[in-house]
């Protein structure tokens, strides 16, 4: 079944949630007295650059790969972008010949956004980050032209927005790892990077500072069922909420036996892409993480949080290592959800620009039309 096919037969009929409102030029102030009557997309490589090295299950690095996106409309300008850490399995030259394969132009309406995505999807499979970086754009985009933020538009109550947990990863330089720990220390909730072999070390370590509540993310690290549930035993004893994907994704009938027996909520991440994973997610996890670069952006990610909340399951929005571009972008979604985890543009030393703020641990989303940021310089 297609992507349009499914949401058309969900008993929940999803639908896109807002109506375009008229404005006049002097209520929009990115807009310009030119006008072009269609979408314009460009395009250019960013390389994210990480404070910190990211030592995870399955890998190491110091850099993120980005591209950075923009939409014009009759002289409004929406930005998006694409960022792309190896499990993906995207990077700058597929995202960019993706983007360059794309005529917007033949839509003369930016609200047209259930047509351009199925666009989108008809032009290639998969490909995700680089069909998120237009959907950003393209909710940039229209929500300037209707004045608004999107968590209006989607009427939702900022003031709901949950606290953001803060990553931190294991290093075997105790300096540096004492750095990690103590920057941890303006947030109300720690998410640890585990699945290699100082899970317990790093915990202990962290503990030995800080009583914060703490959530773990195994990044499909823990590869025998009865260890990776002793450990969500011991992590309970340690004032853990939850736990993310413990176990390779290729292993769901282990992962629904652990669920079964685990006193904490297991959560979905590598396992669940889009929203044709939902359903099928439910029978071994509790929960899913949504990240617009899985999702293809805000447009999937709010249909997808409102099938998991009516097949009861807990709610997650997280991110990628990201300019505040994105984060921001997702932080539009999280009064909808249980946990956040949008910390990806606290994590890199260049982000171009200004956005979601966190105030004493919480999510705090700007009230600027579209996704709520401004380019920075």
């Amino acid at each position: 079944m297609n992507r349009r096919n499914f949401l058309k037969t969900s008993a929940l009929g999803l639908a896109f949630a807002a109506a375009p409102i008229s404005l006049s030029a002097a209520d929009s102030p990115t807009r310009s007295t030119g006008r072009s009557g269609r979408l314009n997309l460009s395009f250019e490589p960013y390389e994210l650059k990480l404070k910190h090295a990211f030592n995870l299950a399955r890998s190491q690095r110091t850099t993120t790969p980005d591209v950075q996106v923009q939409i014009e409309y009759d002289g409004v300008i929406g930005y998006g972008e694409a960022s792309m850490p190896p499990y993906l399995g995207e990077n700058v030259e597929s995202v960019c010949k993706f983007l360059n394969s794309l005529d917007l132009g033949q839509f003369a309406d930016p609200f047209r956004m259930e047509d351009i995505h199925d666009y989108l999807d008809n032009v290639a499979p998969n490909n995700r980050a680089a069909k998120a970086s237009v959907d950003i754009a393209l909710h940039d985009l229209t929500g300037k032209i209707m004045g608004q933020p999107w968590y209006k538009i989607w009427g939702l109550d900022p003031a709901k927005a949950p606290n953001t947990s803060y990553t931190i990863s294991y290093d075997s330089d105790p300096v540096e790892m004492q750095n990690k720990i103590d920057e941890c220390a303006p947030f109300k909730v720690i998410k640890i990077k585990m699945g290699l072999d100082h899970d317990k070390e790093i915990t202990e370590a962290f503990r030995a500072k800080f009583d914060t509540p703490i959530c773990v993310d195994a990044n499909q690290g823990w590869t025998d069922k009865e260890k990776a549930l002793d450990m969500c035993h011991w992590l309970a004893e340690r004032n853990c909420l939850f736990v993310e994907q413990p176990m390779p994704k290729e292993m769901f009938e282990e992962t629904a036996w652990l669920r079964e027996r685990s006193p904490l909520p297991i959560i979905a991440d590598e396992y669940l892409q889009r929203i044709t994973d939902v359903k099928r997610a439910s029978e071994a996890y509790d929960g899913i993480n949504i990240k617009l670069m899985k999702s293809t952006g805000l447009h999937e990610a709010y249909k997808m949080a409102t099938l998991a909340r009516a097949l009861g399951m807990k709610v997650m929005l997280g991110c990628m290592t990201e300019t505040s571009c994105a984060v921001t972008a997702a932080a539009q979604l999280s009064p909808l959800v249980d946990w956040a985890d949008l910390d990806g543009n606290l994590l890199i030393a260049n982000d171009r620009f200004d956005g979601i703020k966190i105030v004493d641990g919480k999510v705090t989303i700007p009230d600027r039309p579209g996704i709520g940021v401004e380019l920075l310089g």
